[in-house]
């Protein structure tokens, strides 16, 4: 049985292997707020049950069984993350922590019923890639805000769920995802930039956005 805790460890270890690098107990300590010491327990585990290839010292990726599974939950979270947002009006800072705490009650059916519900959706509220029933996923070529060089026009993907203070900022600025943007100056000094964007809060108004929250919104890379 796949308990609330495995969830939680897959997919901790799903988002920190993504650069190819292994997740280390540390980073997954980090990311979950518990101690290195229930790390290295779940992650021997999570190899005895054949879910991670984990080397003491070096820290562990998913195998295929824990990859299959970490997508799950995965899907279950973002396909409920825009339910509440689409249905239930829950703003987008909030839908995340909602989501964190219905992914593990939810049974398949019901998740079924909500993917048709909300018409086989492929991307949830922030921009990021709902994994199929069958387990693949749309990968985007992204870089962020801070990177985009300026008079490029591109246009917003994604913004991360689990900063709510930059999901807030970002919607003030009108960047939310499928809003077209273009850098119009940058600002050497502390990396910040000048947009305009078509934005409906402000169409074509440039607007000043901080280095920190150009760097946490992800745009197509040109």
């Amino acid at each position: 049985m796949v308990t609330r805790a495995v969830e939680d460890y897959l997919k901790a270890i799903y988002k920190l292997q993504r650069d190819g690098a292994p997740a280390t107990t540390n980073a997954i300590a980090e990311v979950l707020g518990v101690r290195a010491a229930s790390v290295t327990s779940m992650l021997k585990s999570l190899r005895h049950e054949g879910m991670a290839d984990y080397t003491r010292y070096q820290g562990a990726y998913l195998t295929e069984k824990g990859l299959a599974e970490a997508l799950r939950v995965i899907r279950r979270h973002r396909l409920i993350e825009l339910y509440l947002n689409q249905y239930l009006d829950v703003p987008w800072d909030r839908v995340h922590d909602e989501a964190e705490r219905l992914e593990h009650a939810i049974t398949p059916y019901l998740e079924e019923h909500i993917d048709a519900r909300l018409g086989y959706p492929g991307f949830d509220p922030h921009g990021a890639p709902i994994p199929s029933s069958t387990g693949t996923i749309s990968e985007r070529d992204l870089i962020s805000l801070s990177e985009l060089p300026p008079h490029i026009p591109s246009v917003v993907r994604n913004v991360p769920d689990d900063n709510p203070e930059l999901l807030r900022l970002a919607a003030g600025l009108g960047l939310l995802p499928n809003v077209s943007v273009t850098v119009i100056s940058r600002d050497p000094s502390d990396g910040s930039v000048e947009i305009i964007s078509d934005s409906p809060t402000s169409p074509g108004t440039p607007r000043h956005v901080t280095h920190e929250v150009a760097n946490g919104i992800f745009v197509n890379r040109p």
